[in-house]
């Protein structure tokens, strides 16, 4: 038997352990230490329990996930070398989710994802007033949304997690009663797919998404501005400086905004333009070119050279949000003690576009009774040499 060498690839490292070979046998394996992870993460939060589940596949691939939020806490995919990397920021324990500033990592975002401006809307004729939690606007379903919730459940094998929790009516603002239903499966072919399944007994807004932070070079590593990145959307939202859209999507082409061909993330985030500025880099929607409304397409790739990872997005969504980790400031330390500096991650968060309930001409996110809101969302690895 090669003598393993092992090193730790989650700062929980009691919990989540790379071993990897000697250099002759490229093989790779990851080992979970089950003891350890039930004490981190076994505990209450609001009188309901809260784990941390483990997805696996043949590959070796493993997604942590917490209840706590649905957030997944890391998700551990092979380099061109074989090496298993952890590529998605988050932190050392379920306290620092709870406590520390930036609350979104990895987490299941509702009942609305991106802003809502001046955190109030219309419907019906009766006006909502919710949290302002960004400046005048509400962000992310407010300071007690889905990322702050413990969801209900249930890991039904090694590739599947079912997550499930009923917002109630007036839930920070929002009207009726919302049973929200997601499903992770972590499948043989390197794919993290997301369903998302929701259903309401009075009218309401819904936008649900994931808020994953990824760096394909490894998390903690010290950029992203080195990953070559594809959207596939030939129109964005330009914003206001509270990142509202300030009406109807316009073209990218000629701005900086246009990754219809494959370019550096850092290519033109410095760029004199007005939107750059708004954004303080990226944190803009891009509008996706569907070629059918529902049909699950994709939307994004980003690759990262040094670690040759490969990143595709699909999904059922119109638009997609690209983040570039403009507000991170190294401030915040996550996992393995790494300190997470700026512009160290991006998202691309799947979703309908920011405040459209109070913007007629975008895609409603109005959800009735006896309606059900469906979307799937796809993350797919692989190598590019």
């Amino acid at each position: 038997m090669k003598k393993l060498q092992c090193i730790a690839v989650l700062a929980i490292t009691t919990l989540l352990v790379q071993c990897t070979s000697s250099p002759a046998d490229k093989t790779t394996a990851t080992v979970l230490d089950t003891a350890a992870l039930k004490a981190a993460y076994e505990t209450t939060v609001d009188n309901k329990a809260v784990q941390l589940y483990i997805l696996k596949n043949s590959s070796g691939v493993q997604a942590a996930i917490t209840n706590y939020g649905g957030r997944v806490v890391a998700l551990v995919v092979p380099d061109k070398n074989g090496v298993m990397t952890d590529i998605t920021l988050g932190y050392d324990s379920l306290n620092h989710y709870r406590t520390r500033s930036e609350t979104y990592f990895g987490a299941l975002i509702g009942r609305y994802g991106n802003r809502i401006a001046k955190a109030k809307f219309s419907l019906n004729g009766k006006t909502y007033q919710l949290a302002a939690n960004n400046g005048v606007n509400s962000l992310h379903g407010g300071p007690k949304g889905f990322h702050n919730q413990v969801w209900d459940a249930v890991q039904k094998d090694d590739h599947t997690l079912e997550l499930s929790y009923v917002s109630k009516d007036g839930e920070e603002g929002y009207p009726g009663n919302l049973t929200v239903k997601v499903v992770y499966t972590l499948t043989d072919a390197n794919e993290l797919k997301i369903d998302y399944e929701a259903s309401t007994d009075q009218a309401t807004v819904v936008n649900l998404t994931n808020h994953a932070y990824f760096n394909l070079n490894g998390q903690g590593n010290e950029t992203i501005t080195d990953h070559i990145l594809t959207i596939y959307a030939s129109k964005y939202s330009a914003v206001d400086t509270t990142l509202i859209p300030a009406g109807d999507p316009v073209t990218v082409e000629g701005t900086p905004f246009d990754f219809r061909t494959a370019k550096q993330i850092g290519k033109e985030i410095a760029a004199d333009h007005v939107q750059i500025k708004n954004g303080l880099g990226y944190d803009h929607n891009f509008v996706l070119d569907k070629k059918q409304s529902n049909g699950l397409e994709k939307a994004a790739s980003v690759y990262a050279g040094s670690t040759g990872i490969l990143m595709d997005v699909f999904t059922t969504e119109p638009a997609i949000q690209f983040y570039s980790g403009n507000f991170l400031d190294g401030k915040l330390v996550g996992k393995q003690q790494k300190a997470y500096g700026h512009r160290s991650a991006f998202c691309l968060e799947t979703q309908h576009y920011p405040d459209a309930p109070n913007q007629p001409s975008f895609p409603s996110t109005t959800l009735e009774p006896g309606k059900k809101y469906l979307t799937t969302t796809v993350y797919q690895f692989g190598i590019q040499k």
